[in-house]
């Protein structure tokens, strides 16, 4: 009986002192939602994955929410609700949205600085780091997936047309001579984009050191005013509408519809994000070319430096503060010069920091993969300005749908590339003076 109660009594002690190192021992869930989905969705997912198997005390959650819209409204009504993820993935032309929400974000900066874990901008890519940091240069949000425009063409049909399949066409005369080629030799367009205004209208003004607004295009402040109807852009817009008459440039609608119209072979020449170049490549049955985004040579200072579009990762407020330790983790795992350019290597983003693209280059990716620097170099070519900085203006996504009504109407010929881009800057400036009414406290 002695030896009984000896026994249940070290059985107790063995289970009082579990019960008491449990909380201890708990693994602390952290909710992402993310918008990504097919391959993207299960790239981010592995992602989440091995930082989970890398330690013990977290687990990142990703969950989708569908797509970058509704991403982020469905983080807004969680947050008023007090259900809200601690970390959101919202897409660039969002960043004056999210920094309008007073008490919702924790600033990346100040989450790293307070849980001591090492995160320095001059890590990061210049443009990169331009995007999403306030006037003073402190990150607002975790740079994740950055891409930019670049050419592709068809090597193949370059061929038929009598063209240097090894020479992609650098200027825009260029871009017009290569396409009547490729009309001229059977091609059913010669040119076509993806994305009109991000690479038409935000990126090209970028890339010719040209303003979208005042304040520098925003960043300066919330009263800034659209100005984007300047001659370069308005000849680029006549340009581009007195080609499509002749199929020379045929417009194919709004986002990413016209990507398969490249990859059946169709168009010889394409713009579209560097990020859709594994897909490119994994669905043509052609030789596909690769070049950077075309500029006016007469135009001083061009080329620039393009601007990115992708997403970031912000972290909301009111969260329990092992999380936050949790999410500056998270951060520090993602910032590896390894997770980096595994990330870019599997998914065509840009590798965010400089250490990333180093190891990239050494490991010869870009001597196996011609075509895929491009996106780096463009980005790099030459310091951000005010004007490439990048566009940090309220309700972009409305005015971004603004803009493409309008390049609508000119392509079709129902308005001149004056009166749409006019007309576009009016309406635009009208949404931007709503947002400032909106938030007078900014």
């Amino acid at each position: 009986m002695v030896n009984s109660a000896l026994r249940f009594l070290q059985l107790a002690a063995v289970a009082a002192m579990v019960t008491l190192a449990s909380p201890a021992w708990a693994v602390t869930e952290i909710m992402w939602w993310h918008a990504m989905s097919g391959e993207l969705g299960r790239q981010l997912e592995k992602l989440a994955s091995d930082f989970n198997t890398s330690q013990s005390e977290y687990r990142i959650v990703p969950s989708y929410k569908g797509n970058y819209t509704e991403t982020v409204t469905a983080a807004i009504f969680a947050f008023r609700s007090r259900s809200q993820p601690t970390i959101v993935q919202v897409n660039e032309i969002a960043t004056a949205t999210m920094m309008a929400a007073k008490g919702a974000i924790y600033p990346v900066y100040e989450l790293m600085r307070n849980e001591t874990e090492a995160f320095s901008p001059a890590a990061y890519l210049p443009a990169v780091t331009g995007y999403y940091a306030d006037v003073a240069g402190n990150m607002l949000s975790f740079p994740f997936n950055a891409s930019t425009p670049i050419l592709y063409y068809n090597k193949d049909l370059f061929r038929a047309a009598g063209l240097d399949p090894e020479v992609p066409p650098k200027t825009w005369p260029e871009v017009g001579a290569a396409a009547k080629k490729l009309r001229g030799s059977g091609a059913v367009c010669g040119l076509t984009t993806s994305w009109p205004s991000w690479i038409n209208v935000e990126n090209f003004s970028a890339f010719h050191n040209l303003p979208i607004s005042t304040m520098a295009n925003g960043f300066g402040g919330l009263n800034a005013e659209l100005n984007f109807n300047n001659p370069v852009m308005v000849r680029h817009v006549a340009q581009l509408t007195e080609w499509q008459a002749t199929k020379v440039f045929d417009y194919s609608g709004r986002a990413q519809t016209a990507e398969p119209r490249f990859q059946k072979g169709e168009c010889g020449i394409f713009l579209g994000s560097s990020a859709t170049r594994a897909d490119i490549k994994a669905n043509s049955k052609f030789e596909v070319g690769y070049g950077m985004l075309p500029y006016w040579p007469d135009v001083a200072g061009a080329p620039q430096n393009t601007i990115i579009g992708g997403a970031t990762l912000w972290v909301l407020r009111d969260r329990p503060r092992v999380e936050y330790k949790g999410v500056a983790k998270f951060f520090a795992y993602l910032s590896k010069p390894e997770v980096q350019a595994a990330w870019h290597q599997n998914t065509g983003y840009l590798p965010v920091t400089r250490a990333a693209f180093d190891l990239t280059r050494a490991q010869g990716f870009y001597d196996r993969n011609p075509g895929a620097a491009i996106s780096i170099e463009q980005m790099t070519l030459k310091p951000p300005t005010e004007n490439s900085r990048g566009v940090r203006l309220g309700s972009f996504v409305l005015v971004r749908g603004v803009i493409e009504d309008e390049l609508e109407q000119a392509f079709s010929g129902k308005k001149s590339a004056q009166e749409a881009l006019d007309s576009a800057v009016e309406r635009g400036n009208r949404l931007l003076r709503q947002f400032e009414r909106a938030n007078p406290d900014r």
